[in-house]
């Protein structure tokens, strides 16, 4: 076993399994690559959720030259049948010698029974292979199965001096083209976009994804609303797929839910936790069970921290621009109740800084384990 061949082709699997991003949930991203005589003679990713898995597309790309042949792919193959076949058996019958893979899949009608099968059919399996990318790279899929909560993301857009609207309330636009067009990256890739109702009314957003060349998809739309205040009117409401439209409320009444109702639009209740705040753990828990498995926290600074306060956050992406606001009026990032002393405060690791324009972005991971 040569730990660098194995490593350089796993960054091969690796960067296939990226193409399926934004597309495969609930399931993971794979990638995979056939290699024999140390040359890749078959390649394959999961494209989306229902479509054959990464294993398939590479063992049929190679056809006979899979016999005798090493298969590196990002995640455990499935030892069960779902909407596919098991890839494990796809394997064996391909007469694969070899399986390198990035890590266990921790799905429990997998883990570990897929390299089993592999091992008992007489195919060496090496794992751990490049396994912190590997990790990474399904960072949601591995939270969702391993908490049964969402995968969340927080993205604040602020001035330099973290502002992110005027003591006026003007925000339009703090950061520049560059930075929103990466927003609506992000939008492509989650599940799911949720705002607060304060954004709602101030903003009246779309929360579509806008990419250049019109390409893209619209992930769900979610608004937290205690008290049932979003306008049937609402620009949200005016685009086509309005199943995908979600709106949690404490409200119980049913004349005032009837509405939105007769417009097909989902009405969720959500415990409030009092001063009007609703229990966002709980509202993550009724996405998870919808397979909504990440979670893009868009809105402003009361849903932004109240989220933290939760302990739901995962991941934060907080985008700023070079300018300055001031003004003891202005507003800032975060609200809730946040903290008293800063032995309490959380702590973001990885820390990346990335430039979009004359913008930058902060993006780490919440080391506070988010609340299970």
């Amino acid at each position: 076993m040569n730990h660098n061949v194995d490593e350089r082709f796993m960054d091969e699997a690796l960067a296939l399994a990226e193409r399926g991003r934004g597309r495969t949930s609930p399931n993971p991203m794979v990638g995979a690559v056939v290699v024999r005589d140390n040359e890749i003679v078959g390649r394959g990713w999961h494209p989306a959720a229902g479509e054959p898995h990464a294993e398939a597309f590479a063992l049929r790309e190679a056809g006979d030259r899979t016999r005798g042949a090493t298969i590196y792919v990002t995640l455990e193959p499935c030892s069960h049948h779902g909407r596919t076949p098991p890839c494990s058996d796809a394997v064996i019958a391909a007469g694969v010698t070899r399986v390198v893979a990035g890590m266990e899949d921790p799905h429990p009608k997998v883990a570990g029974s897929g390299f089993a099968r592999l091992r008992e059919a007489g195919i060496a399996v090496d794992i751990g292979v490049r396994e912190a990318a590997c990790r990474r790279l399904n960072e949601v899929y591995i939270t969702r199965i391993v908490t049964g909560m969402p995968f969340v993301t927080l993205k604040i857009a602020a001035s330099l001096d973290g502002r992110i609207a005027t003591s006026s309330g003007h925000s339009h636009w703090i950061t520049g083209p560059a930075a929103r067009e990466q927003v609506h990256r992000m939008r492509d890739e989650h599940d799911a976009v949720l705002i607060g109702i304060g954004t709602l009314l101030k903003d009246n957003p779309l929360l579509t994804t806008r990419l250049p060349g019109g390409g893209g998809r619209n992930a769900y739309r979610i608004v937290v609303d205690s008290r049932l205040r979003t306008p049937l009117h609402a620009n949200i409401f005016g685009e086509d797929g309005r199943e995908r439209l979600i709106v949690f409320t404490a409200v119980t009444d049913r004349k005032q839910i009837a509405p939105y109702q007769e417009r097909s639009l989902a009405v969720l209740h959500a415990p409030d936790t009092g001063n009007g705040i609703l229990d966002l753990a709980d509202i993550m828990r009724q996405l998870a069970a919808r397979d909504i498995c990440s979670v893009l926290i868009e809105g402003g600074a009361e849903i932004g921290g109240s989220a933290m306060d939760a302990r739901i956050v995962h991941k934060v992406c907080f985008f700023y621009a070079p300018r300055i606001i001031g003004g003891r009026g202005a507003v800032g990032m975060l609200g809730g109740t946040g903290i008293t002393t800063m032995h309490e405060a959380i702590d973001i690791t990885e820390a990346e800084i990335t430039r979009f324009g004359p913008d930058f972005c902060v993006t780490g991971y919440v080391s506070r384990p988010p609340a299970g």
